[in-house]
């Protein structure tokens, strides 16, 4: 039996799941926790799950949904780590002209310290990184030069390759339609103190933007 702690991309998994697929876009209120479960062995136990995000506070209706998902994951026992959003200057490549934006920073970092600490701590024998981000190889390869003996494994999201991720993993797997749909959380969920939590309305439907 191996302890199996997961490492979820919150933005990479987001991305993947509203950038070029309006089909999945109805998957946004994911049972993250099923979601490992789907992804371990029966002899094996699901230790942890941390989940990896930055609240994009220059948009309320967005805060407000990322909230409301967060709260409906830790009440499943899910383990949120913050990253932020900064302010950037960009040159558009065609015009020439600068323009600010937001870019999220730390949850690359955040996910490697992660994992090379609970690794120290010795709480997991299996980690799986559910990301299609090749930034998380330099983790990968250290963890497992400094402990041989536990296992990376990659999930990559739903219309990800990941090709040089996988390949520098112990395993990997891909998220599939009957996955999702067997992770969605129902329209409205109680959580242990007796709150009621109700999916967004703007994630009932196929097209909206997040």
């Amino acid at each position: 039996m191996a302890r199996v702690s997961f490492f979820i991309d919150g933005f990479n998994l987001y991305h993947a799941l509203n950038d070029n697929n309006e089909n999945l876009q109805c998957f946004n209120w994911l049972n993250l926790r099923k979601l490992a479960e789907l992804y371990i062995r029966k002899q094996d136990s699901l230790v942890d799950v941390f989940y990896f995000t930055a609240l994009a506070t220059w948009d309320p209706d967005k805060v407000r949904r990322q909230k409301l998902f967060i709260r409906a994951q830790e009440s499943l026992g899910i383990k949120t780590i913050y990253g932020e959003f900064r302010n950037v200057t960009r040159r558009c490549l065609v015009c020439g002209k600068t323009y600010g934006t937001f870019e999220e920073k730390e949850t690359d970092v955040n996910i490697a310290a992660k994992l090379l600490e609970q690794a120290h701590l010795n709480t997991y024998d299996n980690a799986v990184i559910l990301s299609g981000d090749s930034d998380q190889i330099p983790a990968i390869k250290t963890i497992k030069k400094t402990f041989p003996a536990k296992k990376i494994g990659v999930l990559i999201p739903p219309d990800g390759r990941a090709r040089l991720l996988s390949q520098n993993a112990d395993f990997y797997s891909k998220i599939g339609p009957n996955q999702l749909s067997s992770s969605k959380l129902q329209d409205k969920i109680t959580i242990a103190d007796g709150t009621q939590i109700h999916c967004p309305k703007i994630w009932m439907q196929k097209s909206f933007g997040a």
